[in-house]
C-alpha cells in the first residue's frame, strides 16, 4: 500500500495528503465535482444507508452539504472522509476515511454501492484505514455498528477491530426510524505506534 505523509496536526498536512492507493482501491479526499457520483453510487440507496448513522441522502444538496462538512474537516485533522475508486477504470465504489475525536482517537467506518458488496473492497478499505491510522499516530480508532448488521462486523472483525461491547441507547440510526438512541456495538484496533 502506499500513503501519503501528511504532518500531524497541520492544516497544511490535510492540502498535501496523497490519495492512498491499495491493490485494487484508490482512496481519495471527496472533491465538488463528486456530489452527482456520490449521491447516484450510495448516498442515496436506502439499502446502502439502512445501518449508517447519518441520513440517507434525499439530493444532491444533502450530498453537497456532506462535501461542505468534509473540507471543514479535512482543514482541521490530518484526514477525513475518503472516497473509494476503482483502480481499474475510476468507478466509484464507496467511501471510507477517519473522524478525529483528538489528535489520538478517531472513529473509522465504511459504505459501499451495492454492486461492490461481497467482492472485499470493505476489506481492503478497513485495513487501509488501520494503517493510515497509525501512521498518523492514532492509539485508539474505533468503529460502531448496528447489532443486525453482520457483513459489517465480519469485516470489523477480519481487519483486527475488537469487539469490545454493546453501548445501550447510544446511537442513532435515522434511516432506521424512530429517531431514539439505539443500541451499537463498539469495536476498537489499537495501533501498537508510529510507523
Amino acid at each position: 500500500m502506499t500513503k501519503s505523509k501528511p504532518r500531524k496536526g497541520s492544516k497544511a498536512a490535510s492540502r498535501d495528503f496523497a490519495p492512498i492507493e491499495t491493490a485494487r482501491l484508490l482512496l481519495r479526499r471527496p472533491l465538488e465535482s463528486d456530489a452527482d457520483a456520490i449521491f447516484g453510487r450510495y448516498a442515496a440507496d436506502p439499502e446502502v444507508t439502512k445501518y449508517l448513522g447519518w441520513q440517507q441522502h434525499g439530493s444532491t444538496a444533502d450530498t453537497r452539504t456532506f462535501l461542505a462538512w468534509s473540507d471543514d474537516e479535512w482543514q482541521r485533522w490530518p484526514a477525513g472522509p475518503l472516497l473509494a475508486l476503482a483502480r481499474d477504470g475510476g468507478q466509484l465504489l464507496g467511501c471510507t476515511g477517519l473522524a478525529f475525536e483528538t489528535p489520538l482517537r478517531a472513529s473509522t467506518g465504511f459504505a459501499f454501492a451495492k454492486d461492490s458488496w461481497g467482492k472485499g473492497y470493505a476489506t481492503e478499505a478497513l485495513s487501509a484505514m488501520a494503517m493510515l491510522a497509525r501512521t498518523l499516530g492514532v492509539r485508539r480508532l474505533q468503529a460502531f455498528c448496528h447489532p443486525e448488521h453482520k457483513a459489517s462486523c465480519k469485516v470489523l472483525e477480519r481487519c483486527g477491530f475488537e469487539r469490545e461491547g454493546l453501548l445501550h441507547r447510544y446511537m442513532a440510526f435515522p434511516n432506521l426510524g424512530g429517531g431514539e438512541p439505539g443500541d451499537v456495538l463498539c469495536y476498537a484496533h489499537l495501533p501498537a505506534g508510529p510507523a
